[in-house]
């Protein structure tokens, strides 16, 4: 059975996970809890994934893979139900991957912020580096903000997925920042979103980390 080194806090395990509920693929993979600290490099999980990063899933019949977008297509490929992570279409899959990438590019930058903000000492924090992000950040949601009605309109693909992750994740660890209460259209997506039963099932939590 494959093997998904796993954390309930990581929006980018959560993004595989999404997808192999969607694929009805999640009880033909086991998780396994690892570490995976941007401040301190995981020897054992290096051993797998030169990265040490999460997701990482390990194949008995092929070798390891990782990268949240990079395991979506391998559940694409793998589950025999589901929708279409995926689009066949070139033109289609362009727009799917271009939301995949801005829904990874908003994890990007709330990982930058919670690293930059929670994680240095205050001594250490760059201002500059974190207005940077946060324009950013605003700038990405005000675009969903804009575009959503599109976005909406075409079937549940891999850029549905790794938005509506982000946006959870943001809610997971920006709650204060609200970004609901000034994009009521993004807003009102995302909830639709989060009923679907791939979201309920990999929600968000902060567990006790394990040693790495």
């Amino acid at each position: 059975m494959p093997t998904l080194h796993w954390s309930p806090r990581s929006p980018y395990v959560r993004k595989a996970m999404v997808a192999l509920h969607e694929k009805g693929l999640d009880g033909a993979v086991q998780t396994v809890r690892t570490a995976a600290d941007p401040m301190v490099p995981h020897e054992g999980l290096m051993e797998i994934n030169p990265l040490s990063k999460i997701p990482t899933l390990e194949r008995d019949d092929a070798e390891p893979i990782w990268d949240s977008r990079v395991i979506c297509e391998w559940a694409d490929m793998t589950g025999t139900s589901g929708p279409v992570l995926f689009p066949a279409d070139p033109q289609a899959r362009l727009i799917a991957l271009r939301d995949e990438a801005t829904g990874s590019g908003i994890l990007d930058i709330a990982l930058t912020l919670l690293i930059e903000t929670r994680m240095r000492p205050a001594q250490q924090q760059s201002e500059q580096l974190i207005a940077a992000n946060r324009r950013k950040l605003f700038s990405a949601l005000d675009w969903l903000e804009a575009n959503v009605d599109a976005i909406a309109g075409r079937p549940f693909d891999v850029g549905h997925l790794s938005i509506g992750v982000a946006l959870c994740y943001l809610n997971f660890r920006f709650a204060d920042d609200n970004w609901p209460a000034s994009r009521p259209r993004l807003a009102a997506w995302h909830e639709g979103f989060c009923q679907r039963p791939s979201v309920i099932a990999t929600g968000f939590r902060d567990d006790p980390r394990p040693a790495a």
